[in-house]
């Protein structure tokens, strides 16, 4: 049961968790409602992993040797 999360775009699911996040911090909603947001901020940050995971393995496999190049940040001027 995935509650409509697969179809959410990388994102779509990250706003959602923000979201989701924020509400629960507010301490505004009932007990019932903060367990049910819980869980859905749960399967959100699953998903979420489960995506950058597979970019990751998508970046590895585009290198040459399958390392994973760091990149330095632009230099501050």
């Amino acid at each position: 049961m995935d509650d409509g999360i697969e179809a959410l775009s990388f994102e779509e699911a990250l706003l959602e968790l923000e979201q989701t996040v924020a509400n629960l911090e507010s301490g505004t909603t009932s007990l019932d409602a903060s367990l049910e947001l819980f869980e859905r901020g749960q399967s959100l940050a699953a998903y979420c992993g489960r995506l950058l995971d597979k970019a990751q393995l998508r970046v590895e496999q585009l290198t040459d040797d399958g390392e994973i190049v760091t990149l330095s940040p632009p230099s501050q001027v």
